[in-house]
């Protein structure tokens, strides 16, 4: 099975994801990842390669691999022969999509323009076994809708939690579970507040300062002294004004530490389900 976008897995999918993340390490795996990532990635990048030693994976780095003008159909026939599975970061979405439409290997989104479903996975579990569990959580999300918080957006329809939205009226969205709200409107007794990097595309169109408020202590105050879990890189002076460092409900550098045992659960999730089946199998033996 793919992992492309949280909107496709079910409930059971995710706590099984969460299950061996938290479980006892299992025995080693076989196969070759096909591992191709675009930008810089610097976590991701990190804890994927470690996943993949820790697993027993060999792995072979393949640079732009949907940067070509080759079809999907064409890439996915000639590589699947070689690979167990692929890790890809691509941010043209549909191209990924049509590629693991084509190949019969599972393919990970290690992050696009529509969704980071692996980041998301991570930080959600955090909240789930560290703050509240997820269903009782207040998750509170700072800003306009970007690549992370649609798998946020995704990840509350499939385990049917809420969220509440902080941006300006602009960049609000009729979504089910999301409850989008203006800085001057703050909810309260909120449990963690998740930041993410403004998209070029909203700030670009914003015409006043207050359109992309930044978070601050003040705000963080006013919703009850929240965790602050930030995804990085943040920049201090665009998305944030308060420190995180100077902040006691920073999650801490170590949060993302979790980026390794959930990325080895995913792998060894989308390894377990069932192969795929369709036309292409006769590729397999040429």
């Amino acid at each position: 099975m793919d992992l492309l976008q949280l909107a496709d897995l079910q409930p059971a999918d995710i706590r099984q994801i969460w299950a061996l993340a938290g479980g006892a390490p299992g025995p080693a795996l076989a196969g070759t990842v096909a591992w191709s990532f675009e930008g810089n990635g610097i976590r991701t990048r990190t804890t994927f390669i470690q996943a993949f030693r820790q697993l027993g994976l060999a792995f072979t780095e393949l640079p732009h691999l949907l940067k070509t003008g080759e079809r999907p159909e064409d890439l996915a026939g000639y590589l699947d022969p070689f690979y167990a599975l692929y890790v890809v970061r691509e941010s043209d979405h549909p191209r990924l999509s049509a590629f693991a439409a084509a190949s019969r290997r599972p393919v990970i989104n290690a992050m696009s323009a529509q969704g980071h479903p692996c980041e998301v996975l991570t930080d959600a579990y955090y909240v789930d076994r560290r703050i509240k569990p997820l269903r009782e959580a207040r998750v509170c999300l700072w800003g306009p809708s970007t690549n992370v918080f649609r798998s946020w957006h995704e990840l509350a329809r499939v385990m049917g939690f809420g969220l509440v939205q902080v941006c300006d009226r602009r960049f609000h969205e009729a979504l089910p579970n999301v409850q989008f709200v203006e800085p001057s409107a703050l909810p309260d007794a909120v449990d963690v507040v998740v930041t993410d990097s403004w998209p070029a595309s909203a700030e670009a169109g914003a015409t006043t300062q207050a359109d992309l408020a930044p978070l601050t202590e003040e705000h963080l105050a006013a919703m009850g002294h929240p965790a602050l879990l930030p995804t990085p890189p943040f920049t201090l002076g665009r998305e944030l004004a308060v420190d995180p460092l100077a902040y006691p409900g920073f999650v801490g550098y170590a949060q993302k530490e979790l980026l390794l045992p959930v990325q080895a659960a995913i792998l060894r999730w989308v390894l377990a389900s069932e192969k795929k089946a369709g036309t292409g199998d006769a590729h397999a033996d040429r």
